[in-house]
C-alpha cells in the first residue's frame, strides 16, 4: 500500500571549550584547511581517531574513548564534515572521500602528531579504508565497523543498482535535495528514535537500509521504541539522543545526505585506486543483524575479504547486534579494538 511522506592549513587546536563531566572526553575545536572541525579528545599515548556515520556524531563512540583512554591511548572522536560542531561546505562537491580523507590528515597533524589509527562506522568506515588506502605513511591500521573494505571501482553503487531496474533504494531516495530533508526535519528527535530502534538488533526486525515501497520515505519502513524507558535496551543512551537531535535540529540533515550525494563523483575522483587493496594492519566487525549484510553481494564479499585486505587480523560477526555495533555490543567492540591495538605493538 503507497505511504505518504512524513512531515511530522592547520593551525594548532584551540583550547578545550567545555568539559561535560569529569569522566566525559573533552570537546576542542581545530582549524583545518578549509574547515572547523569538532572533536572529543579523552586520553594520552598513541592516536586513535573514531569516524562517526550517519545519522550520528562523536557521541556514537562515547564508549570506545572510555575504554581506549583507559588502555593508554589518545582516543579522538570528529563531528564528521556536515555534523554536529564543524563546519558544513556548502554542497556534495565538498562532500566528497577526498575531502573527508584530507580532513583526517589534517586533524592528525593539528593534533601534533604524525602517524594515527583509525576506526570508522558507517560512512566512517569508507572514509578510514580509503584513508588507509591512500596514506599508508600516514595511517599505520584501520579497522572498519559494518561497512566492509570494497576497493574503488568505476561503477558506483547508485549506477549499479540502476543497471538492475532498482530506483527506490534508499541511497537513490536520498540523492534529490530537499525531500530527504523535509522528512527528516520535521522532528529531528522522533526521526533519531526510529531509526535508532529499527536499524538496531532489538528493533522490529524489518529491513530499513533497503529498497523503499513506492510512495514510502525512508521513515515510513521504521518503528518507534517502546514508550515505557524500562523497556530500551540497556545500550540504549537517552541523553546522547537528544544531543545530536538538537545538532540536527541546528544544522539540518542537508550536510549529512550530501554524503550520499557525493557517490557517484567519489567514484570519478578515485579512479586512481581502482582495486587498490589496503596492506597495513586491519579489522571488520559487523552485527549479524545489521541492514547493510542485506546489500547484494556483502555478504558474499566477506569470505574474501582478506584478499583485498592482506593485512585483516579479525573478521568478527556479532550475534544478534544491530547496525548500531559500537553502541549494541560496547563492550565486545571495546575487547576487539584493544586486542587489535595491542597487537600493533
Amino acid at each position: 500500500m503507497p505511504c505518504a511522506i512524513h512531515v511530522i592549513i592547520a593551525r594548532p587546536f584551540s583550547h578545550a571549550v567545555r568539559r561535560m563531566t569529569p569522566a566525559d572526553p573533552l570537546l576542542q575545536s581545530f582549524d583545518l584547511p578549509g574547515l572547523r572541525m569538532q572533536a572529543a579528545v579523552q586520553g594520552s599515548g598513541p592516536l586513535v581517531i573514531l569516524c562517526h556515520g550517519f545519522p550520528e556524531g562523536w557521541r556514537s563512540w562515547r564508549q570506545q574513548l572510555a575504554a581506549l583512554a583507559a588502555g593508554g591511548y589518545r582516543a579522538v572522536a570528529p563531528d564528521m564534515r556536515g555534523y554536529g560542531g564543524t563546519d558544513t561546505p556548502a554542497g556534495p562537491q565538498q562532500t566528497t572521500m577526498l575531502h573527508h580523507v584530507g580532513d583526517l590528515v589534517a586533524l592528525v597533524k593539528a593534533l601534533g602528531e604524525t602517524k594515527a589509527v583509525l576506526v570508522g562506522h558507517d560512512w566512517g568506515a569508507p572514509t578510514v579504508w580509503y584513508a588507509a588506502m591512500m596514506r599508508p605513511d600516514i595511517f599505520s591500521a584501520v579497522a572498519g565497523l559494518a561497512v566492509p573494505y570494497v576497493p574503488p571501482s568505476p561503477i558506483d553503487l547508485l549506477t549499479a543498482y540502476e543497471r538492475q531496474g532498482v530506483h527506490r533504494f534508499y541511497m537513490q531516495y536520498f540523492q534529490q535535495p530537499g525531500v530527504a530533508e523535509t522528512e527528516l526535519e520535521a522532528d529531528p528527535e522522533a526521526s533519531l528514535r526510529r531509526l535508532t530502534w529499527s536499524l538496531s538488533g532489538d528493533g522490529p526486525g524489518r529491513v530499513v537500509a533497503g529498497i523503499l515501497p513506492p510512495g514510502c520515505g525512508f521513515l515510513d519502513v521504521t518503528e518507534y521504541p517502546p514508550t515505557d524507558p524500562a523497556q530500551w535496551p540497556a545500550w540504549w543512551h537517552e541523553d546522547d539522543l537528544l544531543a545530536t537531535a538538537q545538532d540536527f535540529r541546528r544544522k539540518g540533515f542537508t550536510g549529512a545526505l550530501n554524503w550520499y550525494r557525493a557517490i557517484r563523483r567519489n567514484a570519478e575522483l578515485l579512479a586512481p585506486w581502482y582495486g587498490a587493496r589496503i596492506h597495513q594492519p586491519s579489522l571488520f566487525i559487523v552485527g549479524e543483524r545489521d541492514d547493510l549484510l542485506a546489500f547484494p553481494g556483502v555478504r558474499d564479499r566477506l569470505p574474501d575479504l582478506q584478499r583485498v585486505l592482506p593485512g585483516l587480523r579479525g573478521q568478527h560477526l556479532l550475534p544478534g547486534a544491530g547496525h548500531w555495533v559500537q553502541r549494541e555490543r560496547a563492550a565486545d567492540v571495546n575487547h576487539l579494538l584493544l586486542s587489535f591495538l595491542e597487537g600493533l605493538q
